[in-house]
């Protein structure tokens, strides 16, 4: 049998990922020299092929929108972290034939929170709703030892919050985007919407912030994570995530544990510096 040392990323649009950059500082710091790491343009419409025409010689996929969903159907197996939120990022090819789904995005929140000594919070708020928002309620779950606010644009999403909510054991308090300058009151904010989403917030960030998680990490910083860290709050971005959910894939792929964290981050960093980020 052909030893296992293709993977890639998977989704739509790709171009972007940062994802290639951070899995081959991997393979080049553990000494896996045969091991490549690819990004491939796929929609939902292409999946189906795109797997069927793996062969052997692959070990696994990173999985971005959006098929984090989609890819569920075509998997033999899933974690019970990835069938907490539906939501599959990570697909481990087993030797006899099987592919296995994961999340490696919830605890990836938690150990990136984790590393900055947020490991117990009494509550959190959540500003947006979307596939992000479900992973983080799932890491909440971990760590909130009470409510969890989150803050959203309509009832539709406030209601599949709360299904989230019910579903992960999380109480879920939904409130107006109108109101989300509240949010930032709360001693853990974990913000999950699109660039430019949290902007206006900045004016309202308090003296004396307590943490502040935000998901994106082109651009950056957001204007809320600069106005929150000159108030002297702690501010975790996109690239904490995605190094530390990346490193999960990388050891669950390779077999190959720990993954070398500091390598990873300082390869993100200097690809963003490259694009002047």
């Amino acid at each position: 049998m052909t030893a296992r040392h293709r993977a890639a990323v998977l989704g739509s649009p790709i171009a972007h990922s940062l994802s290639p950059v951070l899995h081959r500082a991997a393979y080049a710091d553990l000494g896996l020299t045969e091991w490549t790491y690819d990004r491939f343009e796929v929609d939902e419409a292409a999946l189906p092929a795109f797997l069927e025409g793996l062969d052997d010689a692959w070990a696994g996929l990173s999985l971005t929108m959006p098929l984090k969903r989609a890819v569920i159907p075509h998997l033999d197996e899933i974690s019970p972290t990835a069938e907490s939120v539906e939501a599959v990022n990570t697909v481990v090819l087993t030797d006899d034939g099987r592919r296995v789904g994961e999340n490696t995005d919830i605890p990836g929140i938690a150990a990136a929170l984790r590393e900055r000594g947020v490991e117990k919070v009494d509550t959190a708020a959540v500003l947006g709703a979307g596939a992000t928002a479900s992973s983080a309620l799932a890491a909440l779950a971990r760590i909130c030892a009470g409510e969890v606010t989150a803050y959203v644009r309509s009832a539709e999403r406030a209601a599949e919050m709360r299904h989230w909510g019910e579903r992960l054991g999380v109480p879920v308090r939904t409130v107006d985007w109108s109101r989300a300058a509240e949010a930032l009151t709360a001693p853990l904010v974990v913000a999950t919407t699109p660039a430019g989403a949290t902007d206006a917030l900045a004016e309202a960030v308090p003296d004396r912030p307590g943490t502040l998680f935000d998901v994106l990490y082109e651009p950056w910083p957001t204007p809320l994570a600069a106005a929150w860290v000159a108030r002297g709050g702690t501010v975790l971005g996109g690239l904490d995530l995605l190094v530390h959910q990346a490193v999960l894939q990388v050891e669950l792929m390779t077999g190959r544990a720990p993954a070398p964290l500091a390598a990873m981050r300082l390869a993100g960093e200097a690809a963003l510096a490259a694009r002047g980020v």
